[in-house]
């Protein structure tokens, strides 16, 4: 099986951060860090540093939707305050599927959230690829 994961994080988060919201989020699925097929996330995010880090680290392609694309997709857990702020209802579970072009029928995890020793939060959902 393969997943691709959908990732979300307040501005200027630690690469330490993602890490471990991610291994968390993998950990709670069950998944091995080989099954990730690579990391989705808003486009406002594309100069987000430990992000672009994450992903170059693994050697996962990293992709970005813009927020009118996310906003169609349904999701389990919208948020008002994601909404508000980057312009749709939820970018780890909405890029997640998107980028393994699938439905909520295959997320395995909606939302976990993390918050980092650098007081920062992340945000990931798993899908998997269809």
């Amino acid at each position: 099986m393969n997943v691709m994961i959908g990732m979300g994080c307040d501005r200027n988060a630690s690469l330490e951060t993602l890490r471990q919201a991610l291994a968390q989020a993998l950990w709670l699925a069950g998944i091995e860090r080989g099954a990730v097929a690579g990391i989705a996330s808003i486009d406002k995010k594309n100069d987000e540093a430990a992000l672009l880090q994450l992903a170059q680290q693994h050697d996962w392609p990293l992709h970005f939707y813009p927020a009118e694309v996310l906003a169609a997709i349904p999701v389990p857990n919208p948020s008002a305050v994601v909404m508000k702020y980057m312009g749709t209802p939820a970018v780890a579970e909405a890029a997640a599927l998107m980028a393994a072009n699938t439905d909520m029928h295959h997320l395995l995890i909606e939302k976990h959230k993390y918050l980092g020793a650098d007081g920062k939060n992340a945000t990931v959902s798993i899908a998997r690829i269809q």
